[in-house]
């Protein structure tokens, strides 16, 4: 399982025709790595088997899963290799002067500007207003012309008044952010993504990156916002929990398949984690699939 991680400033395409970028994504992954832009983006993953991180929040990536990111907020999606994985989504990025830059002051928009702010963080849309915008972005990414923008305001609407939103990163999450560092990053998130079943050694990480052991201790967490231990634990959990939840293998399998040699070890991480055990995890997803 690989993650294409690099801090990097993301220039946004925009075409001399739109206010707004909205594209859809079919193929066996994202095609992006780790990165930030100044636009405000929504992600809603149809079809996808992994993890996301945003922020300093990692989680496992499900069908249907739909979030909205603040500006300048790093974020990635990652799709796990195997036969038959691809990803199907509609990811629509735009920033605050998309209608002009007095729009968003109408007082009107009081609401929208509120839940803007909130998303700095990053936020999860859930319930029923996931299932009304699930909807719109369908309708938008087929849209042409004035439809675009009626679309995209219908779902800022439907954010302002949802109470069905989870902020996803720490409040007190300040990521240091260069571009210069992104190919430092690419090979290590590389290399820990494609040794995640076996143990990972930081002074390799570090000989990677060409830092020292401890500077690289601290670059990594300036920008991920986690220990490299953090980091690599809630990468294998997050898999884990997706794991269990497709409901498909034992909870020992799952263990290994996702680095974990010992079952104990196993459980104990996953409840630092998530809060449950693996088998209280799979009980709750169960019940949730009635």
């Amino acid at each position: 399982m690989g993650i294409p991680m690099k801090p990097v400033f993301e220039k946004v395409p925009h075409r001399d025709w739109e206010s707004f970028h909205c594209e859809t994504v079919h193929g066996p992954d994202y095609g992006t790595r780790w990165h930030f832009h100044p636009e405000y983006q929504l992600t809603l993953a149809i079809r996808s088997r992994g993890h996301r991180v945003v922020g300093d929040n990692i989680a496992p990536l499900t069908d249907g899963d739909l979030v909205l990111l603040g500006t300048n907020l790093p974020h990635v999606w990652h799709q796990d290799d195997g036969v038959g994985a691809s990803v199907d989504a509609i990811i629509v990025r735009f920033n605050d002067s998309f209608l002009g830059k007095e729009f968003l002051q109408l007082p009107e928009m009081d609401a929208v500007q509120r839940v803007l702010r909130r998303s700095a963080r990053g936020l999860e849309i859930r319930g029923a207003a996931r299932t009304k915008i699930t909807q719109r972005m369908r309708r938008l990414a087929d849209a042409e012309g004035l439809t675009r923008i009626v679309e995209l305001l219908a779902i800022l609407d439907e954010l302002s008044r949802s109470k069905d939103l989870r902020p996803l990163a720490s409040a007190s999450y300040e990521p240091t952010l260069h571009a210069g560092d992104q190919d430092r990053m690419q090979r290590v998130c590389d290399y820990i993504n494609q040794h995640l079943i076996e143990d990972i050694d930081r002074a390799q990480l570090a000989k990677l990156a060409h830092l020292s052991e401890g500077a690289f201790s601290r670059f990594f967490r300036s920008r991920t916002g986690k220990t490299v231990p953090e980091y690599i634990n809630e990468v294998r959990i997050g898999r884990a929990c997706r794991m269990i939840g497709e409901d498909q293998q034992n909870i020992t399998d799952i263990a290994l398949d996702c680095g974990y040699r010992n079952l104990a070890n196993f459980n104990r991480r996953f409840r630092e984690v998530v809060g449950s055990t693996p088998r209280d995890y799979r009980a709750q997803m169960r019940t949730l699939g009635k």
